[in-house]
């Protein structure tokens, strides 16, 4: 049996993440607003936000060890899944953030209607799947990309919705979701700066995309 996989994290108590998406999503946060990061985890994001932008925040993560690392931080977080119907009000958040998680999740188009209906502005990354160095690995060799999911198989990750910057610009578009703000993170390991022809093809050479919508 597969040793690694992704689709059950288990986390320590004092687990503490550190992610290149956190300084863009800080940067998005106005200061004092009211968020919920959903797909929390361990709850590093929230609890960094909480500390730059005194933002008042809650958060929902399917992992029993991301709650309890969560809630050893002092933060609220619940247990439960987020491509569901979600209990809050319209437009109760000013932010919701969905990090590096969409793709894992059963029914993404239910977890972004929601995030749509309960906030004003929704902050989404993911790693984009047309990423150079997939689309080589794939040619090439003629099987599933690795680059992205070091260390797993195709069938002991919870990647199970893959997409692209493409299709997510695509998808806003087609549902309404206006764009406000894109960003892009480039491997410097392997571009070794982020070079302007990078900047203008970022379906191609960016690893992972983050979009703010509302």
């Amino acid at each position: 049996m597969q040793k690694n996989d992704n689709r059950n994290y288990k986390f320590s108590n004092d687990s503490e993440s550190r992610r290149g998406e956190y300084p863009i999503i800080v940067s998005l946060v106005k200061r004092g607003s009211k968020i919920i990061d959903l797909g929390c985890g361990d709850g590093s994001l929230l609890k960094l936000l909480k500390k730059t932008k005194n933002a008042k925040g809650t958060g929902i993560e399917i992992s029993k060890s991301g709650v309890r690392s969560s809630r050893q931080k002092k933060l609220k977080v619940i247990e439960g899944r987020i491509d569901v119907k979600l209990p809050y009000k319209d437009k109760e958040f000013d932010y919701a953030i969905c990090n590096v998680t969409l793709q894992m999740v059963m029914y993404p188009e239910v977890l972004l209607s929601e995030m749509h209906r309960i906030s004003r502005y929704q902050i989404v990354t993911f790693p984009n799947f047309a990423f150079i160095l997939n689309r080589l690995e794939l040619l090439t060799k003629g099987q599933m990309p690795k680059t992205m999911i070091p260390g797993y198989e195709w069938y002991s990750t919870g990647h199970i919705h893959q997409l692209s910057i493409k299709d997510y610009r695509r998808f806003c578009q087609t549902n309404g979701y206006e764009v406000t703000r894109e960003a892009h993170i480039f491997p410097q390991s392997l571009f070794g700066s982020t070079h302007v022809v990078l900047h203008g093809l970022p379906n191609l050479f960016a690893s992972t995309a983050i979009f703010l919508t509302k």
